[in-house]
């Protein structure tokens, strides 16, 4: 594995996992991204200093673009970020996650065989699972069962994914991770959202009754638990990646708000989403075990960290809400995660 095509790496997670690749191994990292409106290149300031990074603009469902890409770079194996992610989108409209996390994937796999790549890497969610019983935790065997157009995308590429590695022996593995928050995360996500609302003394807006229940993980701990599953995942397998950080909504709110010193009074509770699932909930110890992976960050301490860094970053913040159609977006009736 010498050569890694990244694609979605103008995103949150992705460019994050990119910096991470970039300072601790000597892989050539090939970034592929479409920039749509959640991919940044300011996510990427300072790489092209890296004489082993590259960017190329394209969409993965376009199949002429990535061959030629794989062949330039000489490709061995392929990491997967790209997706439409935003649930609220999904319920406006699900035409893009089709397109994209569905057929893009069908592309990237059939191009895996093609090129007789090494290894591809499908990153994948806690939501293909679905609402989790408040007494289970589900695990890799567990069955999908996705409430939104968004979810059931990401779910409808893990069985692709599953059955081109039953079918035709693709290097393929998945991992599922849970609800992922720090720098460079688009402010239409939850975390974010409240930190740009606060600052403002804008209203925090809260689906239904706030009770719904997400797992939270720092960004990098995210991205080192996918580095072992890239380095050591055996072919076949899912990893689930969770730091065991379950919290309602409201917690999160409160928190945030006690963290950067603004009132309760900002909460506003609003009609709550179709099919919002209540909880999420995956156990890790599978890769803690197998891959002896393991979160290095206390929740408290990360979401310090995000608030820090938001509050110095202004300037990338207003750049985002300039070039999007963040504000258009959110005059919509869906308000939040």
């Amino acid at each position: 594995m010498n050569s890694i095509l990244i694609t979605g790496g103008a995103g949150f997670i992705g460019s994050n996992f990119i910096k991470l690749l970039l300072k601790s191994t000597q892989y050539k990292v090939v970034n592929y991204d479409m920039l749509t409106y959640s991919g940044n290149l300011e996510n990427l300031k300072g790489l092209y200093d890296y004489p082993n990074y590259h960017f190329e603009l394209g969409d993965i469902c376009d199949e002429k673009k990535v061959s030629e890409v794989i062949e330039q770079y000489e490709i061995d194996t392929i990491i997967n970020f790209a997706a439409e992610s935003h649930v609220d989108r999904s319920i406006i409209d699900a035409e893009p996650f089709l397109h994209t996390n569905i057929l893009g994937v069908a592309n990237l796999l059939n191009l895996t065989n093609k090129y007789n790549l090494e290894k591809f890497l499908q990153i994948s969610t806690d939501e293909v699972y679905g609402s989790a019983p408040f007494d289970e935790t589900f695990t890799e065997e567990s069955n999908l069962n996705p409430n939104s157009p968004y979810s059931a995308s990401k779910a409808s590429a893990d069985l692709l994914v599953r059955a081109y590695q039953q079918t035709f022996n693709t290097p393929a593995l998945i991992t599922r991770t849970t609800n992922n928050f720090g720098p460079y995360q688009y402010p239409e996500k939850f975390i974010p959202l409240i930190i740009v609302n606060a600052f403002e003394d804008k209203k925090i807006p809260v689906y239904g009754d706030g009770l719904n229940i997400r797992d939270w993980i720092y960004v990098e701990d995210n991205c080192r638990a996918l580095l072992s599953v890239l380095e050591k995942g055996k072919i076949g397998e899912i990893y689930n990646i969770s730091a065991k950080n379950e919290m309602t909504n409201l917690e999160i709110v409160k928190m945030i708000l006690n963290l950067i010193g603004k009132s309760e009074n900002l909460i506003e509770f609003v009609k709550d989403r179709p099919g919002h699932d209540k909880r999420y909930s995956i156990s890790s110890n599978k890769i803690r075990e197998n891959l002896l992976w393991q979160p290095q960050f206390a929740f408290e301490d990360a979401l310090k960290n995000t608030f820090v860094w938001y509050r110095t970053h202004i300037s990338w913040l207003n750049n985002i809400i300039k070039r999007s159609n963040f504000s258009e977006f959110y005059s919509t009736q869906y308000k939040t995660i």
